[in-house]
């Protein structure tokens, strides 16, 4: 089956090409494909209730883990960062989760777990990034503002603590009015990982 193509392939692009109900145990959604010929990666968007020209839209940019979204592991926050978002999102009128596939901080799924097994010799997260010769963090945003364009939203309340998305998505033309905290996962297993994401990072944890 081939991938979904834009209309207009000359320049980079981002466009709705299909969308449906998404009945979940946290409520029910509206699943947003896109189109993509920007970094050509099939990311969506979770949309609870009418977001259409909708101001200070509660939004949360997630990054694909597999490691945690689907199989819970223990060593990140990641599942249960996603799921207190659709937990919370669920509950209100209007909110949208970018649901990105940007695995290992965009290093992709493989090299992950490379970085894990540095990280079992004794690296930390960064650390292990760098000797694999990638940076601590490789994630862009530009097709992210690009998705909340093309759902017509004027502006968003970001729910994050990395300071680095709501500069980057500022950069690329969204307005963030404000930010909400959401710290959730910590665990014996992800002491030392969130404590690299507060130190090296500067994410904004407690």
């Amino acid at each position: 089956m081939k991938k979904e193509k834009c209309k207009d392939e000359t320049k980079p692009h981002v466009e709705i090409v299909a969308r449906a109900k998404l009945p979940t145990k946290f409520g029910t959604f509206t699943i947003v494909a896109f189109c993509n010929n920007t970094d050509k990666k099939e990311h969506v968007a979770l949309v609870k209730g009418d977001v259409k020209g909708k101001a200070i839209v509660p939004l949360r940019i997630h990054s694909e883990c597999l490691t945690g979204d689907a199989f819970h592991s223990l060593r990140c926050d990641c599942n249960a960062q996603l799921e207190a978002a659709l937990r919370k999102i669920g509950k209100l009128p209007f909110g949208v989760i970018l649901y990105m596939r940007q695995e290992g901080r965009g290093i992709g799924l493989t090299n992950k777990i490379r970085a894990y097994e540095l990280q079992d010799r004794g690296y930390d997260t960064v650390q292990a990034n760098i000797a694999l010769g990638f940076p601590s963090d490789m994630r862009n945003y530009d097709v992210a503002a690009a998705m909340v364009k093309q759902l017509k939203i004027k502006s968003i309340a970001l729910i994050t603590n990395n300071p680095d998305k709501m500069g980057k998505l500022l950069n690329y033309g969204v307005k963030v009015v404000r930010r909400i905290p959401h710290e959730f996962g910590k665990t014996k297993y992800n002491q030392a990982y969130l404590a690299v994401k507060k130190k090296k990072m500067s994410h904004l944890l407690s």
